[in-house]
C-alpha cells in the first residue's frame, strides 16, 4: 500500500552519494573535488586521506559512503571502481553583521555547500 518506487536515475554500473549543508564555500570545495576526479577509487582515497585541506575528511567519508553504496546495494565491484562525477553546489549562506566604524555595518556571509560524488565501475579491459 507504499508509495512506488523511485525510477533510478544512473545507469546500473553507477552509484552515488550526497553531503548536504556542509559549512564551507563552494569555491574551496570545489578544489577538493578536482584533486579526485577521474581517479580511481582507491587513488581518491589516498589522495584525500593526506590532503591538508580541512574538509577533506568529509569528502573522504562521503567518497566511502558512495563506495559502499556501489558495494552493498548495487553489488559493484569495490576494485574497479573510479570516480565519475564530483559536483559541488551552492546550499544557503547565513548572513552575519558587524559593528563597524562611523554606525556602519560589516557584511559577514558564511556560505554552505552540497557536494554529490559518483562512481562508476569500469568496464573489464580485453
Amino acid at each position: 500500500m507504499g508509495k512506488k518506487a523511485d525510477i533510478r536515475r544512473l545507469a546500473d554500473n553507477e552509484a552515488a552519494a550526497s553531503l548536504r549543508a556542509v559549512r564551507i564555500s563552494p569555491r574551496k570545495l570545489n578544489l577538493v573535488a578536482e584533486s579526485i576526479r577521474g581517479l580511481k577509487a582507491e587513488a581518491a582515497l589516498a589522495e584525500l586521506t593526506f590532503s591538508n585541506k580541512r574538509i577533506s575528511q568529509d569528502v573522504k567519508k562521503l567518497l566511502e559512503s558512495a563506495i559502499a553504496n556501489a558495494e552493498n546495494n548495487h553489488q559493484l565491484d569495490v576494485d574497479r571502481l573510479y570516480v565519475k562525477e564530483a559536483s559541488v553546489g551552492k546550499a544557503f549562506v547565513m548572513k552575519r553583521w558587524r559593528a563597524r566604524a562611523r554606525g556602519r555595518v560589516g557584511k559577514i556571509l558564511k556560505p554552505f555547500s552540497n557536494m554529490r560524488i559518483v562512481v562508476c565501475e569500469r568496464e573489464e579491459a580485453e
